[in-house]
């Protein structure tokens, strides 16, 4: 989480060790191929590099797990079926000693065959059991993968912080921009086409939390670890669209410049390099030629910076975790580690109300589109409803249907509340009627600040092991986001945000990796495959 005038670290995952069903008399069988047996550095992949394959080498190591899962099942099986050709062994020494004969007519022998009948079904039915979910695994895991593709694609990466970033969101008013929220004390303005970097407010003295934008003005409202919240006026103006090359002057320019090279005979690097940039598809610049710590567009440092906020909000004795503008935008609401969540009006920076209950410190807080009302997040893992829609009563709910820390509680259009927790669940409530969710959404993984899509009501979960899945208020999954190596976040992703202003639909998100992804969504082939 983030911490005070600084950053952190990503938590690390617990290990999980898979459960082996053996006896002491079986610890003798060994597998050739075991983990134990394999050379210590050698990686499933490397021990197969000598065979002819065309799939990539991180697909192949999950191929070779989800298979070695399969064959730790069957021989686990195969360990239960001996142990059953005992038993019936010795019970058939028993009959022997008896003085009963097995292959006669001896009344016991039926008895024996309906055991060992029954006990082979049992055997038969969970070999196919155990083969028929771990076939399911492996064809679910290439159906996620390939559908994902299809369905969302990559639109921009807006690389530029030197620290990892905690929360983004997109303006409400024109131009739309992207703003970001990074633990190296700074916030950032992008333009969503093209990936530049618009402005820079570095008026905080630690890590800036949050960051959310006024309904109808250029003014955007962050959270930080310096214990104050900041409203400060940004005007950007967005990069005018570059007009397509010419490209028959283009190939003219290259061709004269190459057929220059071949006369002189020259075939050193910077001269074919030159010929490269004149390209005029930036593919075809080689990768190598890159200086290393190369990034495109323009860094932070050569942006316009605001320094000084129009109002600071100084109430909290803690990090102030988030904060967000009513409906309106004349009060703000921010909550901080302090334990506490305060209102604020905007014109005077004045504190109105200290809304108080939760017994640890506040991780979230949202407030409703179109109505006075504000729900703020707990690690005592609950969440409150807070509602100010009537002057002279503030009531305030509180809702217990997690186990652990509730990481973030959102609004969405209609009269829902959805709410994510580090016990891997999201679950989504009524307004009219909180006492149990009517939905349920149960993940592998701790969910981060989650968002829900407007218009089509679709609900993006950040997780700490790099994914980001997409699921509809029911509680059914439609997508995950690829990842790869060229495609993804690299550590815990934080945040996410949609954009719906335009016909298509945009999600972003944002990571401990220092940078944000911008997401094209294509919403109706969603639908549909749902």
């Amino acid at each position: 989480m983030p911490v005070e005038g600084g950053s952190s670290s990503g938590s690390a995952s617990a290990a999980r060790h898979p459960k082996q069903k053996r006896k002491a008399h079986s610890l003798s069988i060994r597998r050739t191929n075991s983990t134990e047996e394999r050379p210590p550095g050698v990686q499933r992949g490397d021990m197969l590099e000598g065979q002819d394959s065309k799939l990539p080498l991180a697909l192949r190591n999950n191929l070779l797990d989800l298979f070695g899962q399969i064959e730790r099942e069957f021989e686990n099986l195969y360990i239960e079926n001996l142990e059953l050709r005992r038993e019936i062994e010795s019970l058939n020494e028993r009959l022997t000693g008896d003085g009963q004969t097995v292959d006669g007519g001896d009344p016991t022998k039926g008895a024996l065959k309906t055991k060992a009948s029954h006990s082979t079904s049992q055997l038969s039915q969970k070999l196919k059991t155990t083969y028929k979910a771990s076939t399911s695994k492996i064809v679910s895991s290439f159906k996620a993968t390939t559908g994902s593709r299809a369905l969302c694609q990559l639109l921009k990466e807006y690389m530029g912080h030197r620290d990892g970033i905690w929360d983004l969101s997109v303006t409400r008013t024109q131009p739309v921009v992207l703003g970001t929220a990074s633990a190296d004390h700074s916030a950032l303005l992008w333009s969503i086409e093209t990936g530049k970097c618009l402005l820079r407010y570095a008026g905080h003295a630690g890590s800036v939390n949050s960051i959310k934008f006024h309904p109808t003005e250029q003014m955007a409202l962050t959270a930080s670890g310096d214990q104050t919240a900041h409203i400060w006026r940004y005007m950007v103006q967005l990069p005018a669209p570059q007009p397509p090359p010419d490209v028959s002057v283009s190939i003219c320019g290259l061709l004269s410049t190459y057929c220059q090279v071949l006369r002189s005979g020259v075939q050193n690097k910077p001269l074919r390099r030159l010929v490269l940039r004149q390209a005029p598809c930036e593919d075809d610049q080689d990768s190598s030629d890159r200086e290393e710590g190369e990034v495109d567009g323009e860094g932070p440092c050569e942006v316009p910076t605001v320094r000084v906020a129009t109002a600071t909000l100084k109430s909290h004795q803690g990090v102030v975790i988030a904060a967000d503008w009513l409906v309106g935008g004349r009060q703000v609401v921010t909550a901080s580690w302090d334990r506490a969540a305060n209102l604020y009006e905007v014109e005077t920076s004045e504190l109105v109300h200290t809304l108080t209950g939760h017994d640890q410190e506040l991780t979230h807080c949202c407030t409703h589109p179109t109505q006075r009302l504000v729900v703020t997040s707990s690690r005592d893992t609950t969440f409150r409803l807070w509602d100010f829609r009537d002057p002279s009563i503030h009531s305030v709910n509180v809702f217990q249907g997690h186990t652990d820390t509730v990481t973030s509680a959102v609004f969405t259009v209609g009269d829902n509340v959805v709410s994510g927790s580090d016990d891997r669940t999201v679950k989504v409530w009524d307004l009219k009627n909180m006492r149990s969710p009517i939905a349920t959404i149960r993940t592998d993984s701790a969910v981060n600040r989650i968002s829900v899509s407007a218009n089509q009501r679709i609900i993006a979960l950040p997780h700490d092991n790099r994914q980001v899945r997409l699921f509809d208020m029911s509680g059914v999954r439609l997508a995950r986001l690829p990842r790869s190596n060229r495609m993804g976040h690299r550590r815990m992703v934080c945040c996410t945000a949609w954009n719906e202003e335009n016909q298509s639909c945009n999600l972003f998100t944002c990571g401990f990796d220092r940078q944000a992804i911008g997401w094209n969504i294509n919403i109706p082939a969603l639908l549909q495959e749902k």
